[in-house]
């Protein structure tokens, strides 16, 4: 068995295994962030990202539909990421450490680009980066772990999807390739307005693709479900293809009970909100399917690592 025949999703699942359950966790690994006890009233959330040279961003001649990335981009997109696990868990961000693997031969003013990219977002956040740790490394790489806090009634889970739930996505997608995935807003304050509102079923950042992100909610709610192409809110100058597969949007996708997707849909404008209602979660034996003009058909991609 090879790493790319079992697949990311796989690796997760055979880790998870492996490692097995703690009455010490609330949630571990099967979410945008693990959820740790802390108050009586409040769960600590705890995540980490990577982002890689030549995977998230490229710092040569631009690709067809990609983006060079500047130094203060990718600083920015660094921190963003962790960003958008903590929103999709309903929390808020409090503190983050950093990993640098940088290239030696790089100017210093390169790095000091870098670190401004990550404080201007954090500044928006009032996130405080505490410390971490630097090394040599061929390509340029930062891992950021980040810890938030999430009130007990507001910590959303993947796992709690129903049938019946109406699936909305906030934003429009598929606008990585023309170097959205760089410059990017973490949902952190939508995600905020959404669970003081609302009861949100299940909730995911779109950092995989609508198509692979929605399997995970699948997955771990046990449901199946049905999304409308005409619905799906797809960004300029993008395709469906994009939209579906690309990845690196890092909006919400979210369910919720259809008399709250209703009144939602009517208020969204008076939240400050951009929401769109794209589908339906159904029963498991149905699968995860694409409504489209000629018929439904198995909605299947997402972007994947290996």
């Amino acid at each position: 068995m090879t790493l790319q025949r079992l697949g990311e999703i796989g690796l997760i699942q055979r880790t998870k295994k492996m490692l097995g359950s703690d009455p010490r966790v609330l949630r571990g690994i099967g979410d945008d962030a693990a959820v740790l006890p802390f108050t009586k009233k409040e769960h600590l959330l705890f995540t980490i990202d990577a982002v890689r040279e030549g995977t998230h961003f490229t710092l040569k001649k631009a690709a067809p539909y990609s983006q060079k990335a500047t130094p203060f981009q990718i600083g920015w997109k660094a921190l963003g990421v962790n960003l958008s696990d903590i929103a999709a868990m309903g929390g808020i961000p409090l503190y983050a450490v950093v990993s640098l693997g940088a290239r030696k031969e790089d100017p210093v003013s390169f790095y000091d680009q870098i670190t401004l990219g990550m404080k201007s977002l954090a500044k928006l956040f009032d996130v405080v980066i505490v410390g971490g740790d630097t090394d040599s490394s061929g390509k340029l790489e930062i891992t950021i772990a980040m810890i938030g806090t999430v009130e007990k009634e507001r910590c959303i889970l993947r796992s709690t999807a129903r049938v019946g739930d109406v699936i909305l996505v906030t934003g429009t997608l598929g606008g990585s390739r023309r170097g959205r995935h760089l410059s990017f807003m973490p949902r952190v304050k939508e995600a905020r307005s959404l669970t003081k509102n609302f009861r949100i079923t299940s909730m995911i950042d779109l950092s995989d693709g609508l198509a692979g992100d929605l399997a995970q909610i699948c997955r771990e709610s046990n449901v199946g479900a049905i999304v409308e192409e005409k619905a799906i809110p797809i960004s300029k100058g993008a395709t469906l293809h994009s939209a579906l597969n690309d990845g690196e949007d890092f909006e919400l996708l979210f369910t919720l009970s259809p008399r709250d997707a209703g009144i939602l849909l009517q208020k969204q404008k008076m939240l400050g909100l951009r929401v769109s209602k794209i589908g339906k979660i159904v029963e498991k034996s149905k699968g995860i399917r694409l409504q489209t003009a000629k018929g439904t058909i198995p909605l299947k991609g997402g972007f994947r690592h290996f």
